[in-house]
């Protein structure tokens, strides 16, 4: 299926998403960026190219830009507004194109990037499989907005779902589930201390964020599934095919 087949995405092709979200989330990209790069100095990764599918305004592009100098570094979208945004000084030395990334002929880059994605798509099985052709190893950062405090509310899940087309509710365990059931080997998950560590918005954030790293020192999953708060950064592969 197409994204212009796909009446889920229709908030990003029609402008709605740029509306709710005129900053396309920016200023989370060092953030995001740099938590990625820990990762992947971890498994001692060094990317030679790198393909962001779903980049938006490209700024996590751009932040990792400083930490692969010499990276071939390209980013995708199929929201128009999302180009606004490639003029930018700070993303120059960075192709990006308008386009559905799997539906064109490109080289499989030694890395690609999903990151808070798949929560968006109608049928993420069927987006995993296709990229499965595609993909060496993939990054993924899932929102894990599903808990049980989230549940007995229910506002924050029905906010994420207006204001950033949230359609996919996601705990650790969901979240890797969807990644092997659609065929992908894990090489590391890992919860990224969002709740504590994320660039704070507001003072509601940081208090409920002191509240979360108590449960979280005690059992961090346990406290995710619990309180909610965290994201979590997956590195995964394609699977050996019989």
């Amino acid at each position: 299926m197409s994204a212009r087949q796909d009446p889920t995405l229709d908030r990003y092709l029609n402008g709605d998403y740029a509306r709710k979200n005129p900053d396309w989330d920016s200023k989370d990209a060092i953030w995001k960026a740099g938590k990625l790069y820990q990762l992947l100095v971890d498994h001692e990764f060094q990317p030679s190219s790198i393909v962001e599918i779903g980049c938006g305004s490209g700024a996590v592009l751009a932040a990792l830009r400083g930490h692969y100098p010499q990276a071939s570094l390209a980013g995708f979208d199929i929201a128009p507004e999302a180009s606004n945004f490639w003029s930018d000084a700070s993303v120059r030395g960075i192709r990006f194109e308008l386009a559905d990334y799997l539906s064109l002929d490109e080289p499989i880059p030694d890395l690609i990037l999903l990151l808070d994605v798949l929560e968006h798509l109608g049928n993420p099985w069927e987006f995993l499989a296709r990229l499965q052709q595609r993909a060496k190893l993939v990054a993924f950062h899932f929102p894990l907005d599903l808990s049980a405090l989230g549940v007995l509310r229910e506002s924050p899940l029905l906010q994420v779902r207006d204001k950033v087309g949230h359609l996919h509710y996601f705990t650790r365990g969901l979240a890797l589930s969807l990644l092997r059931e659609s065929g992908f080997e894990i090489v590391e998950a890992r919860f990224t201390g969002a709740a504590v560590n994320a660039p704070q918005r507001s003072f509601k954030t940081r208090v409920a964020g002191c509240v979360r790293s108590l449960a979280y020192a005690i059992d961090r999953d346990l406290g995710a599934r619990l309180l909610g708060g965290e994201t979590l950064m997956v590195l995964a592969r394609p699977g050996v095919r019989n």
